[in-house]
């Protein structure tokens, strides 16, 4: 006994100085971004979970596509269409070429389905973003194929082992236009706090949903889309994982909306490879902020139907001036005490919501954890070091995964968010990027036990290797 104890602490010992050396070596290059980033490319970055699918996808690819099945494009905004929209601005691909355009067309087209070459003075960050989806969104429907490929062999060159990545909004609701009228009276009796009335309007929908065949959609999704698309790419094997999470539109109307999250929870509830079902779009929009707490009510409704299932949620994505002061007050606490998400994705808004310190007491209390995004912060909403609220989720102890959130449209991939972090905030260590690392797959919803066992010993063996090859660099550069 004395000599497993003997050995199992020569271990811990050995451990815990190659992690001491790695540490030290990455203290001695922290001022220098060119050493930062090869360190951090070689570093295991466990998942990726706050990950937008359409804008993690590079738009080179995808010009490609549109070349090769001869598109329409728009020579004034650059959007593309699959058919003819019938004026003059649209031209297809093949005459832009007869014509010697197309490496001029090119660099507009990634220009304005991308932040390459962005001109602050040119046009809004926020509106560039937001609006380059409806430029190449024609070309989405076929692209899942090589659009997963892209992402997977992406990842597997940057040392990522796994994504959740927010997939697609359900694409086979049934119709509830005979139900738009209840639109008016959802919404009255989510502002005059009517929750009985609220619930027994919910519980109506809910079941007529189902009598529209919700649960054979749900099904019928998961087999023939998701899982079809996942067995058929392989896109699993050892030592890299993908999951997905269904996505529902923030600017739908409430009917609408609910039919959407009906169909996506009962999907998550009954299919491993479903990690989860988000919310997306403009936090500001117009019905986003009308509804914002009807929403919130609604995931409290699907929560209780669906236990099971996971969550996380764009909450807080704010900053003063975007909206009024007001309104930066309560959309973290309303998505994490309302909703009960499990994970928040940004938070910018946390230093305006009401009583923040013990907002943050509550998130670490409850496991609820912050998916934060450097580079999307400081180009969407001009966030950065001196107002972003990564400080105050750290210092309280709140869960934080490092997330690329667009990478595809932002020009950038995951190992850079970790690079600016790392630039930004002297205070934290190798062991707290490792610790985020970690927290990246501790607090994924992967479903199945024994894949998240699976990628966590498989990230723990990475590890490893890489701090032995940071011990012998070490070595090395002292000879």
């Amino acid at each position: 006994m004395r000599k497993l104890l003997s050995a199992v602490m020569i271990l811990l010992c050995i451990k815990g100085h190659t992690q001491q050396n790695t540490n030290d070596f990455f203290q001695s290059i922290r001022k220098q971004e060119i050493k930062l980033i090869a360190f951090f490319n070689q570093m295991p970055k466990g998942g990726d979970l706050h990950h937008h699918f359409a804008g993690s996808t590079y738009a080179e690819p995808m010009i490609e596509k549109a070349i090769r099945e001869d598109f329409y494009l728009n020579k004034e905004t650059f959007a593309v269409s699959k058919s003819n929209p019938g004026s003059a601005e649209w031209v297809r691909f093949s005459e832009i070429i007869n014509n010697g355009q197309l490496d001029a067309m090119k660099i507009k087209i990634l220009q304005t389905w991308s932040v390459k070459d962005y001109d602050p003075s040119r046009y809004p960050s926020d509106k560039l973003f937001f609006e380059s989806f409806l430029k190449f969104w024609p070309l989405m429907d076929n692209y899942f194929v090589p659009g997963l490929l892209e992402l997977k062999n992406r990842a597997l060159k940057e040392n990522l082992s796994y994504i959740e990545t927010q997939l697609t909004t359900p694409i086979n609701a049934p119709d509830v236009s005979e139900w738009y009228k209840w639109d008016d009276e959802i919404r009255a009796a989510s502002s005059k706090q009517e929750e009985e009335k609220l619930n027994d309007l919910f519980s109506q929908l809910y079941e007529s949903i189902l009598k529209k065949g919700a649960v054979e959609r749900a099904d019928s999704f998961n087999l023939f889309f998701v899982k079809k698309l996942h067995d058929s790419l392989r896109i699993d094997e050892p030592g890299f994982k993908m999951r997905y999470q269904n996505y529902v539109l923030r600017f739908m109307n409430p009917v609408d909306l609910f039919n959407h999250l009906t169909i996506a929870f009962l999907s998550a509830d009954r299919s491993d490879l479903i990690a989860g079902v988000n919310i997306v779009s403009p936090e500001d929009g117009d019905v986003s902020m009308k509804d914002y707490e009807l929403h919130m009510k609604m995931y409290r409704f699907f929560h209780r139907k669906f236990p099971n299932v996971k969550y996380s949620m764009h909450a807080g994505e704010l900053t003063l001036g975007l909206v009024m002061p007001e309104e930066l007050t309560w959309h973290i606490n309303a998505a994490v005490r309302i909703a009960g998400a499990k994970r928040i994705g940004h938070g910018i808004d946390l230093a305006h919501e009401k009583n923040p310190f013990e907002l943050l007491r509550y998130m670490k209390k409850n496991d609820v954890a912050v998916e934060i995004n450097p580079e999307s912060n400081s180009f969407i909403l001009k966030i950065d070091e001196k107002n972003h609220p990564f400080p105050l989720y750290f210092n309280y102890g709140v869960p934080i995964v490092i997330g690329s959130d667009d990478a595809g449209i932002l020009r950038t991939n995951l190992t850079n968010q970790f690079v600016i972090l790392a630039k930004r905030y002297p205070f934290l260590t190798y062991n707290d990027f490792k610790k985020f690392v970690f927290n990246s797959i501790d607090y994924s919803f992967i479903r199945n036990p024994a894949v998240k066992k699976e990628v966590r010993t498989d990230l723990e063996n990475r590890f490893k290797t890489f701090e032995e090859n940071i011990k012998k660099e070490s070595a090395l550069l002292r000879n």
